[in-house]
């Protein structure tokens, strides 16, 4: 409980720059959630087993069971991507291409959406401690101008103490989701690379077995 009591001192002492400085550690904290939730847990590519149940089907010529099993996979930008390509092997190996690449087109910004926000946040949290900072400095000069000899050392003090308390609590805002923001930003770029290699992998097995894929089975299902 005394650390606790601590802290409140403190951010009491920080003054107004503290408010700021805790709405931007919330959303920090609302967006750092939600990004590792979705790029760690909820996106879950299993790469080597998707292209695995696809060449095993496709080297069979059987492209329909090869959508369906695509269909029973976990749900990701992976699978979702992949089986529109598939649904568009009876037009042709370009329309397949097209299909993956306009697909993509929608998946891969939901990936890297939101994690921008954080760089931004970490950069408003230190300038609002930096401002907090200044503003309590120039409060200090201005008292110790005013004041009495008596005074001075209180105005001097509190002063000080506001200026610090914000800088302090700007970096420590500011640290995590700065941290987070690489992490998750190596994350995108390895999922977006292993979704590339796959739709790559994909569409040359397409090619090299499109003598043998039973098209018109995905012709009879889209009719």
């Amino acid at each position: 409980m005394e650390i606790f009591t601590s802290l409140a001192e403190h951010y009491k002492e920080g003054g107004f720059w503290m408010i700021p400085i805790s709405i931007f550690q919330a959303f920090s904290f609302v967006f750092m959630i939600e990004r590792v939730y979705v790029l760690f847990i909820q996106t879950k590519l299993n790469k080597e087993g998707v292209l695995g149940g696809l060449r095993e089907r496709i080297f069979r010529g059987d492209i329909m069971g090869a959508i369906r099993f695509l269909s029973d996979q976990p749900q990701s930008p992976l699978t979702r991507i992949l089986k529109q390509g598939l649904l568009e092997v009876r037009h042709g190996e370009e329309e397949v291409q097209a299909a993956m690449d306009e697909a993509s087109m929608h998946e891969i910004p939901a990936l890297e959406k939101r994690t921008g926000y954080l760089a931004m946040i970490s950069n408003a949290a230190t300038l609002a401690g930096l401002l907090g900072t200044v503003l309590g400095m120039i409060a200090v000069f201005a008292a110790v101008a005013g004041a009495d000899a008596a005074n001075r050392s209180t105005a001097l003090s509190k002063g000080i103490s506001e200026a610090m308390n914000c800088t302090a609590y700007g970096l420590i805002t500011a640290i995590p989701p700065i941290v987070v923001y690489s992490v998750l930003q190596a994350r995108t770029q390895e999922l977006e690379d292993s979704i590339k290699a796959s739709v790559a992998s994909t569409i040359n097995m397409v090619l090299r077995n499109k003598d043998k894929l039973d098209v018109d089975a995905v012709t009879q299902q889209a009719g």
